[in-house]
């Protein structure tokens, strides 16, 4: 565990790369809307108020007509120009994760058109069957094809975006029904996704962005837990690579935590401490056979991860049960697609 000055240190850290337009930056100089967020919401639990305000001050400004945002940005200037869905559906999960952590309803109120606009757009982008294509183009043409991890924070965006609603009096019905048709698919049809299977974040972002809890949970983490943790070290974030990474190794924390297996997951942060710099920040990820860091970085997306994970763990702050709480209770009736309700994972785990 690490203590609140600790974590203080590290939100720090990420304040510290700020650009002076709000943005919170890659390594590599680009700000992408998801990982800006997720940095956001790190520095809310540390009580940084002011670069969180420039943060989502920059996120208003770079919002595009259809909700959506540029894939990427360079000093506010757009380089790559389709939009995410996944980056789009965040929002919603940074807006309600500021208001449990700050009580502030005029700034929930002031930032409502933002996420509305957005999660329309990614509503508008989910296929008959149920899930949400990755992305429109820079020509505004819907992607062919989802991704598991992608559609699996969608879920928690979408979630969290009925919360909103429903605490500022104005229901997103659509929303909702859109969840939960998106949550069946992510438990029923894995087939409604590209194969980014040797990625662990398509192993448990199912159980992070609420899609998948209880039993079905349990067993999905266990069917890959020997191929991706590292004892003492965290977990690989691909499976065929020596290399285990910050962000994804508490990310699984945060899904450990959600589904109430709390001694699992205060080792595994434990075990990520490893990467934690001297002055707060925390290095993207270490290659075991070589015994570098890799790549030779520290990321201010690899410190937010943290930071939420120490919260979950800890309750440092008011929204330290964002994940914890997310899962919806669905009402879609599965026999609407003509399936019986969890064939697709059982399926899976039958092949492993």
């Amino acid at each position: 565990m690490i203590s609140r000055e600790e974590v203080v240190r590290t939100a720090e850290s990420i304040a510290a790369i700020q650009q002076d337009d709000g943005g919170v930056p890659w390594p590599e100089g680009h700000v992408d809307a998801w990982n800006h967020i997720e940095c956001l919401m790190a520095m809310s639990v540390a009580g940084l108020g002011e670069p969180v305000r420039r943060g989502y001050a920059w996120l208003a400004r770079h919002q595009r007509a259809d909700g959506s945002w540029p894939m990427k940005l360079v000093d506010g200037v757009p380089t790559e120009l389709g939009g995410e869905t996944n980056h789009a559906a965040y929002i919603a999960a940074g807006i309600w994760h500021h208001h449990l952590v700050t009580g502030d309803q005029r700034f929930t109120e002031e930032s409502w058109p933002m996420v509305k606009a957005a999660l329309d757009y990614v509503a508008g982008l989910q296929t008959e069957r149920g899930e949400i294509v990755w992305e429109r183009d820079a020509l505004g043409r819907p992607s062919a094809y989802a991704l598991l991890t992608g559609c699996s924070s969608i879920h928690q965006g979408l979630r969290c975006g009925v919360l909103l609603a429903e605490h500022l009096g104005d229901p997103q019905p659509h929303w909702e029904l859109a969840a939960d048709r998106l949550a069946h698919v992510l438990t029923s049809h894995p087939e409604a996704f590209a194969d980014k299977s040797r990625y662990s974040m398509d192993w448990y972002y199912p159980v992070l962005g609420g899609a998948v809890r209880g039993r079905q949970a349990f067993e999905l983490l266990e069917r890959e837990w020997a191929t991706f943790v590292v004892p003492g070290l965290g977990i690989r974030c691909v499976s065929d690579q020596p290399w285990v990474t910050g962000a994804e190794t508490c990310e699984l924390v945060l899904a450990l935590d959600a589904l109430g297996d709390r001694e699992r997951a205060v080792a595994l942060f434990a075990d990520m401490q490893h990467l934690r710099h001297e002055d707060g920040s925390y290095w993207t990820g270490w290659q075991f056979a070589n015994r570098k860091h890799f790549p030779h970085e520290r990321s201010g997306y690899t410190a937010a991860a943290t930071i939420l994970a120490a919260d979950a763990l800890s309750g440092f702050s008011a929204g330290a049960g964002l994940f914890r709480d997310l899962a919806g209770t669905s009402v879609f009736d599965p026999d609407v697609c003509g399936c019986a309700a969890d064939t697709g994972l059982r399926a899976s785990a039958e092949g492993h």
